[in-house]
């Protein structure tokens, strides 16, 4: 019971956990994000209810902050910046279909959404800062379920006797979608993904009063699309092309140890050491095919040909470090600083042939990619924060990047500041300043075409310098007396320049790019894009207590960009509001048992395409490609999703058991995904612009679950 009071007045707080935070921040409360209906248990998926954040992606769980690339989030554990946490995960892309990450062993986390401290680097649109728990040293635990999303195994305990044992903490999940096949519930594919993935901690305290860890987590995912065996010409696939049998896999191991000390009574030291290590696997075959009379009778898709037309690997390891002091100053002060370390070791390997739709002909093979490079990262940095008066606080730092991709990824200086003046017991102004850079996803540095018979062309290796961000952000808070309630109010305005652009006159910005499943082939690129966001947030949130919690979000936003042509146009996440109301209620039934039932309802402004297709282009690649100049132009409906998630608990004197039940989109509402180019659905004769459709996001989509805690 008491640790559970002290559990409570942390989260009430809301308040971000470093302390050097000081605007567009908040705490990821493991408690509470668990009460959100529709998340699937995804931490990404509970952070878009957030103000700022998008959530209107059935299929990923992209974080698109304020309109930037999703592309622009850090996501970081124990002080290590990790490789993307998703299964089935895309180079260049920050999110997935399935996250690695469980809220099973993860410890209340930060959140970051602008003006971020100095401590970070490497990031323009947002970051994650995650930590995982200790396992409980005092007594042996576990938990089983048995969902649609996986099979889970979770055990934690003690490995000696004390008040300060040693603890160990497992969770294991394999996936069990195949179920959802038996069920005939929509997936968005016909094939079945399998992954599976884990996490374990090993957590030792030491008499100087310090602490040692050493942690993993790891993912492994592949999937089987065949195109091939589709015969229904009203088929979609939102994870595959309707064009091709696709092979794909990603898997990511990162494990390291960490070490806290206290180096004084004011003073105190952290330092992590880890390897990573993530890779990417697909080959394509393509496919010819015909409208024709089926084996079975009727008339459907047959195949007339297919050839390899696609086959790559790509593989990143890395070496991360981090050592940081943080120590007290005078009554007021506290200095923090440090340096984090990425040791990048990458190998891409690729080879296509692209399909001429024109002329029904494969040409010879490209080599795009045969790179084996090493090179670090460094991010020194330091950050001040005094209490100037009782009621104001300044923070102020500077970081640095240092990327050896090329000679001129540096930035030697990153400076952010920030001021909170608490006017009243209950009323607390804030403001806040940053230069953030970022570089770009190592595969783009290195693409370089062959073709059979020539020298290589390559495009970016020593062009694309750092991506930059000026943000700034302000607002006040309020909390009131007696009662779990917060309400917020934060506008900001960003400004990014330095964005990589094409060399020639188009709309191509990187700011549109780290969303989707395919990866980004750019003529050669340079850094003259521009971009600006502004926008107005509101926050009110009932924190949980009493058995019941809401949060109410409303963002106000623009965004946009402009390409090589010196046109200004919407970026693709440009949505220009986003609106979530969510509530959870915890129902006593007797002594033992509860009843929990939670809704939540979102609306976002629609996404951006083009306004005329480019028949010739779409013919010969066989995929839809919009007219440059009106790309961006028109946006699709808005997304609109109502969410239902209901459970039940009954304790026993040694076990608990809970059933759950999560509906998202309950109303099973036609949200658009995309507009694809189907060719010849009747007649093969059919124009471009006919056999282009709107297709729509999952209907839906119940996840159960059962679980056994012991």
């Amino acid at each position: 019971t008491q640790l559970g009071e002290v559990e409570v007045v942390a989260v009430q707080s809301g308040q971000a956990k470093n302390e050097m935070a000081t605007v567009s921040s908040r705490q990821f409360s493991v408690e509470e994000t668990n009460l959100y209906a529709g998340s699937r248990g995804e931490p990404a998926r509970m952070a878009t209810n957030f103000a700022g954040v998008q959530g209107s992606d059935d299929q990923r769980n992209d974080l698109v902050i304020r309109g930037n690339t999703p592309a622009g989030v850090l996501y970081r554990m124990e002080g290590i910046n990790i490789p993307n946490p998703n299964h089935f995960s895309i180079p260049g892309t920050g999110g997935g279909p399935v996250t690695i990450l469980n809220n099973k062993f993860l410890a209340n986390s930060d959140f970051f959404t602008g003006a971020w401290p100095a401590e970070y680097g490497n990031a323009i649109a947002g970051v994650f800062d995650l930590q995982m728990r200790d396992g409980n040293n005092q007594k042996f635990e576990g938990s089983a379920q048995l969902g649609l999303l996986g099979t889970e195994l979770m055990l934690e305990g003690p490995l000696g006797k004390g008040p300060k044992a040693p603890s160990f903490l497992g969770v294991y999940r394999y996936s069990t979608l195949s179920m959802f096949q038996a069920l005939n519930i929509n997936l968005g594919t016909n094939a079945i993904p399998k992954y599976q993935d884990g996490a374990a901690r090993l957590t030792f305290p030491l008499k100087n009063g310090g602490k040692l860890a050493l942690w993993t987590m790891f993912g492994i995912s592949d999937i089987e699309i065949l195109i091939s065996n589709q015969t229904d010409t009203s088929g979609f696939e939102s994870y595959g092309s309707t064009d091709r049998d696709q092979y794909f896999g990603s898997d990511m191991i990162v494990g390291g140890v960490n070490y806290t000390r206290p180096i004084s009574k004011r003073a105190f030291m952290k330092a992590g050491i880890a390897a990573s290590s993530a890779r990417i696997t697909a080959v394509n075959t393509k496919l010819q095919r015909e409208i024709g009379p089926l084996d079975g009778g009727g008339f459907g898709w047959v195949v007339t040909a297919n050839d390899t037309m696609l086959n790559y690997t790509f593989s990143e390891n890395k070496i991360h470090g981090f050592i940081s002091y943080n120590q007290k100053v005078g009554l007021r002060g506290t200095l923090q600083y440090g340096v984090n370390v990425d040791l990048y070791m990458l190998n891409y390997q690729d080879s296509v042939r692209q399909f001429d739709g024109v002329t029904g002909t494969l040409p010879p093979w490209r080599v795009q990619w045969a790179t084996q490079t090493a090179w670090p990262v460094v991010q020194p940095y330091i950050s001040y924060k005094s209490r100037l008066t009782e009621k104001t606080t300044l923070t102020a730092g500077a970081t640095s990047l240092y990327a050896g991709v090329n000679k001129i990824s540096f930035m030697p200086l990153e400076p952010r500041v920030g001021i909170s003046y608490q006017a009243t017991a209950h009323d607390r102004f804030f403001a806040g300043s940053g230069l953030h850079t970022q570089m770009q996803a190592p595969y783009l540095y290195y693409y370089a075409v062959t073709t059979v018979g020539h020298d290589p062309q390559e495009h970016n290796p020593d062009r694309i310098g750092l991506m930059k961000s000026l943000q700034v952000a302000g607002g006040w808070e309020r909390t009131y007396k007696g009662l779990p309630i917060k309400t917020k109010v934060e506008t900001y305005y960003q400004y990014l320049f330095d964005v990589p652009v094409e060399t020639k006159p188009s709309s191509f910005s990187m700011l549109n790019a780290g969303t989707g499943f395919g990866r980004i082939w750019p003529d050669t690129l340079q850094n003259t894009g521009v971009g600006r966001n502004y926008g107005l947030e509101l926050t009110v949130e009932r924190f949980f207590a009493g058995g019941f919690y809401f949060m109410t979000t409303a963002s106000l936003f623009d965004a946009k960009y402009q390409g090589s042509d010196g046109e200004w146009r919407n970026t693709v996440f440009n949505g220009r509001y986003a609106f979530n109301v969510l509530a959870a209620k915890e129902i006593k039934l007797g002594k033992n048992n509860r009843f929990n039932v939670g809704i939540k309802y979102t609306t976002v402004g629609g996404r951006w395409f083009g306004a005329q297709v480019d028949e010739t282009e779409t013919l010969r690649t066989g995929e839809i490609v919009f007219i440059d100049e009106t790309n961006n132009t028109v946006q699709y409906r808005a997304y609109e999703r109502f969410d239902l998630k209901l459970g039940y608990k009954w304790n026993n004197p040694n076990t608990a058991w809970e059933f759950g039940l999560d509906l998202s989109n309950l109303t099973s509402n036609k949200n658009i995904l995309t507009l694809t180019y189907v060719p010849g659905l009747d007649d093969p004769n059919t124009a471009v612009n006919e056999s282009v459709r709107e297709e729509y996001q999952l209907g839906l989509f119940p996840v159960f679950y059962f679980r056994c805690d012991f």
